[in-house]
């Protein structure tokens, strides 16, 4: 890619995105006009790269930037690695084309707005893109071409997918399936694809090899984050996710038939890999630091990818998305879409009330999540505790769910932790659900123990006498809006 023009950001400045982005690379020229991208230029892909997207991330957790690492020791320039693609609000709602937001819950509500009439849009088939700029075929195929990571000191390799969209076609129906999944590099055409149990990729897989057959699949590691955000989340069993991604951009995303099996591949990728999962290929896969904030799964052995084509642009980017103990690059989008699929499934289960959800960086936007509500009936805040840990978006790997009084800001800690303290009485306030959905990320389990708990908390006020519980000492609406009024100028820095 050329560099940024000063034109090109003038020209972006002045644009309400409310047109989608072509491709990544307008997207980065966006991003830079918003002022959110900053490129590194010299860093070693032996952890350099890691640790710089860890340090920045770990300092900037409100608004960090996108980081787009060039000039990688060993590799030819232009060869790129982006980290932290949709980490600030305002690159996630950019990404969206969501209006600006003043914080992350603002895009929350957003989305939830769209998703009220909202369409998937089928993938519309080409002849020829810009990702057919370099193939190699068979023999020709080195991974280790590109700037691959190896990302945390106890890692078992190098980590080609972590942001990536693993592609992959039901074989009893036209479904498509696009998830998030790890891949390890074990050589130039050789990688592991680690997939978790219940996953609808792991699904597919088994599907063929039932048949006696190895599993076609095309690894896309460098995209529109629009794709990345919906491989990444809990979309419904059956529905495409680039036909989801698709919906959000207004237009579909133009897609190519893959030379050896007509997966489709992004036109307008950066760089795809296309092979087999071998059902009797074996090799050792792991460790590797997991968003749960821990080096998860051990190692273990499993299934490998042999790669026969690989399609990339010139100057190709790798998508990164660095996991880690958090917030990492990717923490904030994840719970931002999070929140709001468990917000619309609490709801489509019949849950009346809701006031706002948020899945916590902390937890990874898995393990820790409350739910607002506004309590109509005895038992409501018990439901809305109950469905958020189960609703299918906010069931696999979590641990907390809460749910706290419309008063409460369910994205603050200060008001959440501050509720559990004074509103919860843990005998009568907390309930556990055993044999959950867990998983080899867990963490708090050991090897072949797929089953969790959750903590059930309740942190409203009791129903049967909320009316008189003690009032909260605070100023109220009105003088706090005199006082900000009148001396709102001291909080200026």
């Amino acid at each position: 890619m050329a560099q940024t023009k000063d034109t090109d950001v003038k020209t972006a400045k002045k644009t309400k995105y409310d047109t989608p982005h072509e491709d990544l690379r307008e997207w980065l020229t966006r991003a830079d006009a918003l002022g959110e991208l900053q490129k590194v230029e010299g860093a070693d892909w032996n952890l350099e790269i890691g640790a710089i997207a860890e340090m920045i991330y770990h300092a900037t957790p409100e608004n960090p930037p996108a980081i787009l690492f060039d000039n990688i020791p060993g590799y030819p320039k232009g060869f790129r690695i982006l980290s932290g693609m949709t980490a600030s609000p305002n690159r996630l709602a950019m990404t969206l084309g969501l209006p600006e937001p003043k914080g992350p819950m603002d895009v929350v509500r957003a989305y939830r707005d769209r998703m009220k009439d909202f369409k998937s849009i089928p993938s519309r088939f080409v002849n020829t893109g810009p990702i057919l700029e370099n193939v190699d075929r068979d023999d020709e195929v080195d991974i280790f071409k590109f700037p691959v990571p190896f990302l945390h000191e106890l890692d078992g390799g190098r980590y080609i997918g972590t942001g990536d969209c693993i592609i992959m076609k039901d074989p009893d129906s036209d479904w498509v399936n696009c998830g998030t999944y790890r891949v390890m590099v074990h050589d130039k055409n050789t990688v592991g694809l680690w997939m978790s149990p219940g996953k609808h990729g792991r699904l597919i897989r088994e599907k063929y090899f039932k048949m006696g057959k190895p599993c076609p699949v095309a690894i896309s590691v460098g995209h529109d984050p629009l794709m990345f955000l919906a491989a990444g989340n809990e979309i419904q069993y059956g529905t495409s996710e680039f036909a989801y991604a698709a919906g959000h951009r207004g237009k579909p995303f133009d897609m190519l038939k893959s030379e050896l099996h007509g997966l489709p591949i992004p036109a307008h990728g950066e760089i795809v890999l296309e092979g087999e999962i071998s059902p009797d290929d074996l090799r050792p896969e792991g460790p590797f630091g997991e968003w749960t904030g821990y080096y998860a799964s051990s190692v273990r052995p499993d299934n490998v990818v042999k790669i026969k084509r690989v399609y990339y642009r010139n100057d190709p980017i790798i998508t990164m998305a660095r996991p880690g103990r958090p917030p990492s690059d990717y923490t904030m989008s994840k719970s931002v879409i999070k929140s709001a699929l468990v917000w619309d499934q609490v709801e489509a289960a019949g849950l009346p009330g809701v006031q706002g959800v948020w899945c916590h960086q902390n937890g990874g936007g898995r393990l820790f999540n409350v739910i607002s509500i506004k309590q109509a009936y005895p038992g409501h805040s018990r439901q809305a505790a109950q469905l958020c840990c189960n609703v299918h978006a906010g069931n696999y790997l979590g641990r907390w769910s809460i749910v706290v009084d419309e008063d409460i800001d369910p994205s603050n800690l200060w008001d959440v932790t501050w509720a559990m303290a004074s509103r919860c009485d843990p005998i009568e306030d907390i309930d556990i659900t055993r044999r959950a959905w867990s998983g080899a990320l867990d963490p708090r389990k050991q090897a072949g123990d797929n089953f969790n708990s959750r903590a059930i908390v309740d942190a409203c006020r009791p129903f049967e006498w909320k009316d008189e519980f003690p009032p909260v000492a605070e100023s109220s609406p009105e003088l706090a809006a005199k006082t900000h009024a009148k001396w709102g100028h001291l909080l200026k820095k």
